[in-house]
């Protein structure tokens, strides 16, 4: 039985961490840890997990004595000291925050305000998309978990820039996310009056998850890819929803476009391709750790249009940090995933 610590346990990725790890067969939970809310029971911040798990709140120290794996549910800039004292103790640890995700130090610096202090720890650091990556994972001891717009998006786009298909340029990607991807601070644009009967793109090509979109893309393309990212909040809790188009380099029909991406994912479980005419739709995946897509040809322009969706919090962050997981320690990657997404 694998035991697993979550720090930063009452932020949202952090609690549905608990909540996806109750039905894990091989995983147990031994400790959960919250600055803020130090010395009360989980089931007091969330009531929804009262008689399921009632454990206290501890400081972060404890938890790493007493655990195998670490999940970091932390605003960037703070898991860095956290996975030196997890690698100092041999315990392994899954980063949900940014400080893992980026090969370029001057890139976190420009993006992040920040600076990598402990920079040894990034040559023992992988990240992984699991469906494109597992194969990087060679035993280091620090994931980097990706973000939930990055993972709809590579996700989306990585038949076409594996096939060679797609132009140098031009690549544009609107992107909608439920507030829950705005974590439980409070900020104005996600204050209940301003965001209800509300939709307006936010950070419109200044995301922070611009560089991860684009250095994933690059690594999928061979060569460098910019994108034009564009982001918008939605009213409803969970969900992203990506709309990516993508400039041909030949003219390719719909059957075509679609018979690309249900070989590369034909093995996938997770990735949901979905029949040709069909629209994917958040509500769909909603709960679950699947990504559903659908496949696009806008033959008049010569562009291929993929629709992406995910559950922001599940395959957007806490599923995919427990597949991470489950590639980590040699167990099926769908153990204790496999859920159903509820039909409404």
């Amino acid at each position: 039985m694998i035991k697993v610590g979550i720090v930063g346990a009452t932020g949202y990725a952090g609690v549905e961490l608990v909540r996806l790890l109750q039905s894990h067969p091989d995983a147990e939970i031994t400790g959960i840890s919250s600055v803020s809310y130090e010395g009360k029971s989980i089931s007091e911040v969330y009531p929804n997990l009262y008689g399921i798990c009632d454990d206290t709140l501890e400081a972060e120290d404890k938890l790493i004595e007493k655990s195998d794996v670490i999940f970091a549910s932390l605003p960037h800039g703070l898991s860095e000291k956290l996975a030196k004292k997890c690698v100092e103790k041999g315990v392994k640890l899954i980063d949900l925050g940014a400080d893992f995700r980026l090969d370029s130090a001057e890139e976190y610096t420009k993006w992040y305000g920040k600076t990598y202090e402990e920079k040894q720890l990034h040559e023992k650091s992988v990240y992984v998309i699991p469906e494109l990556m597992r194969a990087e994972y060679k035993g280091q001891p620090i994931i980097g978990n990706p973000g939930c717009y990055p993972t709809s998006i590579a996700l989306g786009l990585a038949p076409l820039m594996k096939s060679g298909l797609t132009k140098d340029d031009g690549i544009v990607i609107d992107s909608k996310s439920g507030v829950t991807g705005a974590g439980r601070g409070l900020a104005d644009n996600t204050h209940y009056p301003n965001c209800n009967e509300a939709f307006s793109p936010y950070k419109v090509a200044a995301h922070r998850h611009t560089p991860e979109i684009e250095q994933t893309l690059s690594k999928l393309a061979g060569k460098k890819v910019n994108v034009t990212f564009v982001p918008h909040l939605l009213p409803v809790n969970r969900g992203i929803i990506s709309t990516i188009y993508a400039s041909l380099t030949a003219q390719v029909s719909a059957a075509e476009l679609h018979a690309l991406y249900e070989k590369f994912y034909a093995r996938e479980k997770f990735v949901r391709v979905l029949p040709l005419g069909k629209v994917a739709n958040l509500r769909d995946v909603k709960y679950s750790n699947y990504c559903d897509i659908s496949v696009h040809a806008d033959e008049h322009t010569g562009r291929a249009v993929i629709v992406s969706a995910i559950d922001n919090m599940v395959k957007g962050a806490a599923g995919q940090a427990i597949q991470n997981m489950n590639i980590m320690f040699g167990l099926k990657e769908d153990c204790g995933l496999d859920f159903v997404p509820p039909a409404f």
